[in-house]
């Protein structure tokens, strides 16, 4: 059996594997099924890809080859090992990136190798140099917008720049003109390929993947992740093209198109147009939206708090990347767990956008095993709230805006939320009354049947803990609190 046989059988293999993975990481119970077929599948293609290139390339290569490999995995286990999960959207954000930075890197070598050497005669039959040259614009496009989408999403998720969507005069016409030029470009390098169209198509498409990820508003960066994360497989299949690697090519497919299936059913959750993710911007057509007070709100204390959830006939538990943030999730399992004891029904009301990532507030609650079946969906859930006693919302705001419903000139308005303020009681786990990711004020905060717990989100859940375990906590008074220059 020849070693290309055996590395064809091995990208099978792997790609069966890989698309185990997919299935597993469906679901909760199978997820640690799905990550151990993943890196099953992850090794199995790199041995692959060591084996045919000892075959073909000199030892010296090989080496280079497992320093990299060395290199590259010594610094995912380190980042692994050290990151938090309210870091895990903007280091998924710099991966992506680096999926993207990679395509264009293997679209310049190809160029290079094929067309600046003089070698396209030996290395690609004449009828085929048009399609390559296809390949490598392309492949060089997909990866340029990647890349410096991906930056912008960091640099936002990370709050090194602000959230805001950014809004230039006919930003639409732009992103238009944009794609228009590749097209143009790229039918101009099929027919005559040179140096300049190269820079000029990588520099379109980095600025392009800036602008599109610059244009969206916070609030909606989970999708954008999602997005960023669809493109990043289409450039690998793009460099799988390039580097006639079949493994890279059906994979890069199967995180493109989950990407963006994904994308798909997160823009229906939220009530926005798929495709207006695609063209950027969408999101902010009402950007009047106020983040300035807007009444009295009632301030509660944990031992008040505890007593209400004592009485409690149902209770839902609304989480947000504010309980990521304080890591406040075994604390909120604990009290989960001394509520059901008491006779209490607990749920878990769970967005498809809280957090900053697709899935972000399931596997916190996974990580302190609180139970599958008492975590639901918004759609499961949200017809629940008018019959429920008391609802916790911990560390979550746009989430559980009633502006969305209510103000047209918001900029989350149609957007699907928890509504929370149906419930009997609402309370509100904050350190403050800052407003939400999307940059607008939760009129929630100052309704009559809501009452804000400020401080840690950890910590107040462990002082009620600690008043649910007393005989008769006390009941500390509400008090009104006036709005700052009311």
């Amino acid at each position: 059996m020849t070693s290309t046989t055996v590395s064809h059988a091995a990208g099978l293999v792997a790609a069966l594997l890989f698309i185990l993975s997919l299935a597993g990481l469906s679901q909760h119970r199978t997820s640690r099924a799905g990550v151990v077929y993943g890196v099953a599948g992850m090794a199995l293609a790199l041995a692959a890809t060591i084996g045919v290139a000892a075959q073909s390339v000199s030892a010296g290569a090989v080496t280079l080859i497992l320093l990299a490999m060395l290199i590259g995995g010594g610094a995912g286990i380190w980042r692994a090992q050290r990151v938090e999960m309210t870091q895990m959207p903007e280091l998924i954000a710099v991966l992506h990136s680096f999926v993207g930075l990679a395509a264009v890197l293997i679209g310049w070598n190809s160029y290079l190798e094929v067309d600046r050497h003089g070698s396209a005669q030996t290395l690609i039959d004449g009828d085929l140099l048009g399609i390559h040259h296809a390949e490598v614009f392309i492949g060089i496009f997909i990866g340029a917008v990647t890349f410096t989408g991906s930056i912008v999403a960091f640099l936002k998720l990370s709050a090194r720049i602000k959230s805001r969507p950014l809004v230039l005069p006919g930003r639409h016409w732009l992103n238009l003109g944009a794609l228009a030029a590749f097209v143009a470009l790229t039918v101009w390098f099929v027919i005559s390929p040179s140096l300049p169209l190269m820079i000029a198509v990588t520099l379109l498409a980095f600025a392009l993947g800036w602008h599109l990820v610059a244009s969206i508003g916070g609030g909606d960066m989970p999708v954008v992740v999602s997005m960023l994360n669809s493109y990043s497989g289409w450039a690998a299949a793009a460099a799988g093209f390039l580097l006639d690697n079949n493994l890279l090519i059906i994979t890069g497919a199967l995180v493109g198109a989950s990407g963006a299936y994904l994308s798909y059913i997160m823009c229906k959750a939220m009530n926005r147009s798929f495709f207006s993710v695609i063209a950027g911007g969408f999101g902010i057509e009402a950007p009047s939206g106020s983040d300035e007070e807007q009444g009295e709100y009632r301030e509660m204390r944990a031992t008040e708090a505890a007593e209400m959830l004592a009485q409690a006939r149902t209770v839902i538990i609304a989480p947000g990347y504010g309980m990521a943030v304080a890591q406040a999730q075994h604390p909120v399992a604990e009290l989960t767990r001394r509520l059901r004891e008491r006779g209490v029904e607990v749920r878990f009301g769970v967005h498809p956008v809280a957090g900053r990532l697709p899935g972000h507030m399931n596997v916190l609650l996974a990580e302190a095993k609180v139970p599958y079946d008492i975590v639901m969906e918004m759609d499961e859930i949200n017809d629940d709230f008018a019959d429920t006693s008391v609802v916790l919302v911990i560390g979550a705001n746009d989430t559980v805006n009633p502006a969305a419903f209510e103000d047209p000139g918001s900029p989350i308005a149609g957007m699907p939320v928890l509504k929370v303020w149906e419930a009997e009681q609402v309370i509100v786990f904050k350190r403050s009354m800052a407003s939400g990711y999307a940059g607008v004020q939760n009129p929630l905060f100052f309704r009559d049947n809501s009452s804000m717990l400020f401080g840690d989100a950890k910590q107040s859940v462990e002082d009620i803990l600690q008043a649910l375990g007393a005989d008769h906590p006390a009941p500390a008074a509400a008090q009104r609190t006036p709005v700052a220059g009311q």
